[in-house]
């Protein structure tokens, strides 16, 4: 929290989490009682990709006589992405003193640990389950409902091209199809994710549900999906079992 104690060695942040951050400053010049300090702070992914635009500002102060023990304190706060891969992120501290002509520079690591989502270099659907209800944590061992159950199901998109901004446009159609393969549910109109951001979205969450009506016939179904990626106009489709009994 901010202004709270220190975090433990080996301290794992969440995705999303706000990042308290804050340093110290010593050794410094003054001249006539005066300190000019500037310092630009780079938040970096495991790859080494800013995640957030880089933070900078200036420390000026004019110190009484007893201000001899100060220390200028920086304290940013460091929002994570939403969507924030597991690994070993940074920050990228550096501080010049304007007076001096001197520059330090200073890597504090922390660790992440987010949703594994294995990457791809093709348009692809990674992690489709299904699940009993909306907010389950837990995927079903067996896709297997009954009539009149809700059908639950989140998969995750990747492998898509980005545009100008990081921006991202994919869409993706539902379908349900029957066990000989007959169409008997289609998505209208499709989902959409369009976005532009500063980090890249490392992958897009999608979700579904399906009411089945209490007289569905006994046997397999499936769920199709197909996705498209506008900018890097490529298609993809899978298709994934669930039974009813």
């Amino acid at each position: 929290m901010e202004d709270g104690a220190a975090l433990p060695a080996g301290f794992t942040y969440v995705p999303g989490e706000v990042l308290f951050f804050s340093f110290q400053v010593a050794g410094y010049q003054t001249a006539e009682q005066k300190v000019h300090l500037t310092y630009e702070i780079q938040p970096l992914d495991p790859q080494g990709v800013r995640f957030l635009e880089p933070i900078s500002g200036t420390v000026e102060e004019t110190l009484a006589p007893e201000d001899k023990e100060w220390k200028p304190k920086v304290h940013p706060e460091i929002p994570l992405p939403t969507l924030a891969g597991s690994g070993t992120y940074k920050i990228v501290v550096k501080v010049t003193d304007d007076l001096a002509k001197a520059t330090i520079t200073k890597e504090v690591p922390f660790e992440v640990r987010g949703r594994e989502v294995a990457p791809s270099d093709t348009l692809v659907v990674r992690n489709f389950h299904f699940y009993r209800g909306e907010d389950e944590p837990t995927p079903l061992a067996s896709a297997v409902y009954r009539p009149g159950d809700v059908v639950w199901a989140r998969f995750d998109i990747i492998g898509y091209k980005f545009g100008d901004g990081n921006k991202v446009d994919v869409s993706y159609v539902i379908s349900v199809l029957n066990a000989a393969g007959k169409v008997l549910y289609s998505q209208d109109p499709p989902a959409v994710e369009q976005s532009a951001s500063f980090y890249p979205k490392r992958y897009v969450p999608a979700a579904m549900n399906l009411n089945l009506q209490s007289n569905i016939r006994p046997g397999d179904y499936f769920i199709a999906v197909t996705v498209r990626d506008l900018v890097g106009d490529r298609k993809y489709e899978t298709k994934e079992k669930f039974t009813v009994q």
